[in-house]
């Protein structure tokens, strides 16, 4: 009987669970900075967030990390009053707070997969881009080219900073959606 309960139970935590949608809150989270602060995203309401999951071993993360366009990219949303956050999901972040590689807001420590999950996030770098109002806009890759060569970051769109920019506007994305590429999440 109790593992029939038990069951039971974990049926309707998944059943409860819903995917993130465009045009909907993002789900709240509450997680651990890599050097070991309390985050929550509704802490950030009033300013735009960009959620970026993380792997340092990744191919496709490093396409953007090597040249310095993803410090770029994040260094240009602060500057903008916005959050950029980091999420390293599964790995291991302990020397990450020390970094000046990373300029993003902060590093979030997600070993156990709790944000992952929340997100439904798939590979890295896969983004979500949310407004002032807590509402999810854009969630899906990076850019539209799905690569790991350095010199398509110039000749792709990138989806993240478009939205970025129509939410400050006061607009919705262009694109609000797209398929995330990359290297899988470790959950």
């Amino acid at each position: 009987m109790r593992l029939l309960s038990t069951l039971a139970a974990l049926l309707i935590a998944v059943a409860s669970h819903a995917a993130p949608e465009i045009g909907k809150p993002a789900p709240e989270f509450t997680a651990k900075s890599a050097s070991g602060q309390p985050i929550k995203l509704s802490d950030y309401k009033g300013k735009i967030v960009v959620l970026e999951w993380y792997n340092p071993g990744c191919p496709y993360v490093q396409k953007f990390y090597e040249p310095g366009k993803m410090q770029e990219f994040q260094k240009s949303v602060i500057a903008q009053g916005g959050i950029w956050l980091t999420i390293n999901t599964g790995g291991k972040v302990k020397d990450l707070a020390q970094r000046t590689y990373y300029p993003s807001t902060a590093v979030i420590d997600d070993a156990d997969g709790a944000v992952a999950r929340a997100y439904e996030a798939k590979s890295t770098p896969h983004c979500f881009v949310i407004d002032e109002k807590g509402i999810l806009a854009y969630k899906g890759a990076i850019d539209s080219i799905a690569s790991t060569k350095k010199e398509d970051i110039e000749k792709a769109t990138n989806y993240v900073l478009a939205a970025v920019k129509a939410v400050k506007e006061g607009k919705t994305p262009e694109v609000t959606s797209t398929k995330s590429y990359g290297c899988g999440v470790k959950y």
